[in-house]
């Protein structure tokens, strides 16, 4: 007796569980907006048929109803799972993350506008490689230009072309066609490239920041200080702090175990939001994220304050207002390009971390975006109106092309 009354349970225990993550998988579906309503409810009152036939025969035919009870819900999540596309079988086999993929959402609550979103964004994107690109090339080919200044000027456009294309051809993708299915480890590709690229854009306004001082504070020793061998090394030391930084985080993922859904509401994979699909303890993750962004950032944010109050110190110093002027004028666009980059990261923190559910996600994606492409596009801009030089060599780098064509 004993032992039917275990098999009985069994039997039902089986059809419960069936049922249930046909009704999990029901939720998922329409969470993600796709329209299997219909074809659930039919396959939920398969289920629930089979198990009332199974509970009026469990007293003479336990075993036989147990072995249906399991046949029937197998062959329901079968079903299931023929029409569903490849790309959304994380979304039933929960802990099937690392294979299935990651879902990119777009901007939730805002997917009807994405067609027209991806007008200014893609115009952005399109400046900002046309504006770097030009800015990279007068730079390179101007023997005028080879200069620290300059040089770390070239540096930071091409950080830039690199990290606004690190997420803008995926959500233009995303926007477009609705490709938003991407595989587990390009997310974490394109993770690892996003943080990378901005922790080495903050590094080389610190080290624009440090040129800036020692043409100021210290200019007739400008030319030994800053020597091809030392930019060589700042460069060096730009690359490999910011893989030292962002490397391990890696690894701090894949180490997590994911049984969640895998749809990320964003338009690219950052690393907090790869952490969310976990259903691990992800406080490590946490604490290295603030750790590395205090690291970098934050301090990168401390010397480039440091650098200009002693900067300002010397300016004013000075005797002569031309020499005041000119000194401060070729401050002024690095300054410019200082606040555009820090401001809206910035801002974008600290209303994701204080603002909580006041402010919409949307607007914390869209600021996301934005940053990511305003910059780049705008930091040409502000060095080519504001520095004679660069207009200089543009104009000659012209008329050389209009010469060779002609």
């Amino acid at each position: 007796m004993k032992r039917e009354g275990l098999r009985e349970r069994i039997a039902c225990w089986v059809f419960k569980v069936g049922l249930l993550d046909l009704l999990g998988s029901h939720e998922v579906w329409v969470s993600g907006g796709l329209n299997w309503g219909a074809e659930i409810n039919g396959l939920e009152r398969e289920v629930q048929g089979a198990q009332a036939a199974l509970e009026e025969q469990a007293a003479s035919k336990v075993e036989k109803a147990a072995g249906t009870g399991a046949d029937v819900t197998h062959k329901a999540l079968q079903k299931a799972m023929a029409f569903l596309p490849a790309h959304s079988e994380g979304a039933v086999n929960h802990s099937d993350t690392r294979t299935a993929g990651c879902l990119l959402t777009g901007i939730p609550g805002l997917e009807y506008l994405h067609v027209w979103l991806s007008i200014p964004f893609c115009t952005m994107y399109i400046a900002a490689l046309v504006g770097n690109g030009i800015l990279i090339c007068v730079i390179l080919s101007q023997p005028s230009l080879h200069e620290p200044m300059y040089i770390f000027l070239c540096m930071l456009a091409s950080a830039d072309v690199l990290l606004s294309t690190s997420t803008m051809p995926k959500t233009l993708a995303n926007f477009w066609l609705g490709s938003s299915h991407i595989s587990f480890d390009g997310c974490l590709t394109q993770m690892f490239f996003i943080h990378f690229l901005f922790v080495a854009d903050s590094a080389v306004l610190l080290a624009m920041a440090f040129d800036r001082y020692v043409a100021i504070c210290s200019p007739l020793r400008y030319t030994t200080i800053l020597t091809r061998r030392v930019m060589g090394q700042i460069a060096a030391a730009t690359l490999t702090r910011s893989f030292i930084i962002m490397f391990p985080s890696i690894f701090l993922l894949k180490r997590l175990h994911y049984c969640r859904i895998n749809v990320i509401e964003h338009t690219f994979c950052e690393h907090m939001g790869i952490a969310r699909l976990s259903c691990s303890d992800i406080s490590i993750n946490v604490w290295y994220g603030l750790a590395a962004a205090l690291l970098s950032t934050g301090l990168d944010i401390i010397l480039i304050a440091v650098s200009y109050v002693h900067i300002l110190h010397a300016v004013f110093r000075l005797s002569s207002q031309e020499a005041r002027s000119k000194a401060l004028s070729t401050c002024g666009s690095h300054i410019c390009v200082i606040l555009l980059f820090y401001i809206p990261a910035l801002f974008s923190v600290f209303a994701y971390r204080f603002g909580g559910k006041r402010i919409p996600r949307y607007v914390h994606i869209l600021l996301a975006n934005l940053y990511v492409v305003i910059p780049p596009m705008l930091n040409p801009v502000i060095y080519g109106v504001r520095t004679k030089q660069i207009l200089e060599g543009a104009k000659q780098m012209f008329a050389n092309i209009t010469k060779e064509f002609n």
